[in-house]
């Protein structure tokens, strides 16, 4: 082989591998340049994102199909836990009261047997009119005594229904202690909720919910006992007491969602935020899981699952925190695909997608 084909035979493989080089390159940037959107149509309009079937399996996108669910608009209150001691203290003084007034009626009876006996005896001549005279007196030890202990009942009576109502009342100054055991053993806690000056509640309104951190989400039942006669001098709305159901909800892989009987996690003390039903009827929307909301520049948006590989932003402008999510009575409806995992991804590459391409 001459030196003049030899030199043409190695500058054709140099060629050949340099044209292999360059066609792996530009073959390793066009898989580089592939996306996982779809490149939407131009009648698509804003807010709408296409991603593939394979794509939405690999970032683990979730959907859900919407409900019909009611709810009933609320406001919300603050209270604290109540100090039931100064209640069991007027429940104490109450019983010693009418034990000593069970005594003094006890000899009251008897000085006014004594008194009979001694008038009889004394119209026969049996007995001196000093004797009477003493057994008089006696009588009206006694009758002062019961007298006494009757005022003493009726003033604690009267003090407690002035600073715990008429139901509070009513429970303390039973003779036996059932109403108040669930409070004493801790299962139950006393709530005082004050209302904001121009809020009212309901008179059908029973319950309400109520959590000791303001999370709406973890909020407990408490039961409606009575109308507080006093109120919080800071706000000056109307007061009621309520009762905690002595349950809690959880959330989360502790204990998932559901309540744990006779954990009472409000303790004596604490400040409380309620949510009391307004006035008014109930409102038909749908209920969205927490994770479903999307925010960007303080506006919150859900992505709506349209095709099966299609999705379209909404807006959501009103909302209303519920044991569940939230309450949307507008802008989205039942039977529809909310997207409630891979919300923020929708919105990235919805946003990627109007970036213009370098090539165009």
């Amino acid at each position: 082989m001459t030196t003049s084909t030899h030199a043409f035979t190695i500058h054709m493989n140099a060629f050949s591998i340099a044209c292999l080089f360059i066609l792996s390159v530009t073959l390793s940037f066009a898989d580089d340049d592939d996306k996982p959107v779809t490149k939407p149509p131009e009648s698509a309009g804003p807010g709408t994102v296409f991603l593939s079937t394979k794509s939405q399996s690999l970032s683990g996108l979730q959907t859900i199909t919407l409900t019909p669910a009611s709810h009933h608009a609320e406001f919300t209150a603050y209270g604290k836990a109540v100090n039931i001691q100064p209640l069991i203290e007027l429940r104490h003084r109450y019983l010693v009261t009418l034990s000593e007034r069970g005594g003094a009626t006890a000899r009251f009876k008897e000085a006014e047997q004594n008194i009979q006996r001694q008038q009889d005896l004394y119209h026969e001549g049996a007995t001196s009119k000093r004797n009477l005279q003493v057994q008089q007196a006696q009588w009206q030890t006694d009758k002062a005594q019961v007298d006494a202990s009757s005022v003493q009942g009726k003033a604690i009576a009267a003090e407690a229904r002035l600073n715990w109502g008429e139901k509070l009342t009513e429970w303390a100054l039973a003779t036996d202690s059932d109403k108040l055991s669930a409070f004493l053993s801790g299962q139950k806690t006393l709530l005082q909720i004050t209302l904001p000056v121009n809020k009212q509640l309901v008179n059908d309104i029973s319950s309400i919910d109520v959590e000791a951190s303001g999370n709406r989400s973890a909020a407990s039942k408490a039961e409606l006992i009575s109308a507080a006669p006093q109120t919080d001098t800071t706000v000056q709305g109307e007061s009621y007491f309520f009762q905690t159901d002595g349950r809690r909800n959880c959330s989360g892989q502790s204990c998932g969602n559901h309540t744990i009987p006779g954990d009472n996690h409000i303790r004596t003390g604490m400040r409380v935020a309620a949510w009391i039903p307004e006035q008014g009827e109930n409102q038909s929307g749908v209920v969205i899981p927490k994770s479903a909301l999307v925010w960007h520049l303080d506006q919150a948006f859900v992505y709506i699952k349209t095709a099966e590989e299609q999705f379209s932003r909404r807006t959501i402008d009103q909302y209303s925190p519920t044991s569940g999510g939230y309450f949307v009575g507008s802008g989205i409806k039942a039977g529809e695909q909310l997207v409630v995992t891979g919300g923020q991804m929708l919105l990235s590459e919805e946003f990627r997608g109007q970036i213009p391409n370098e090539d165009d």
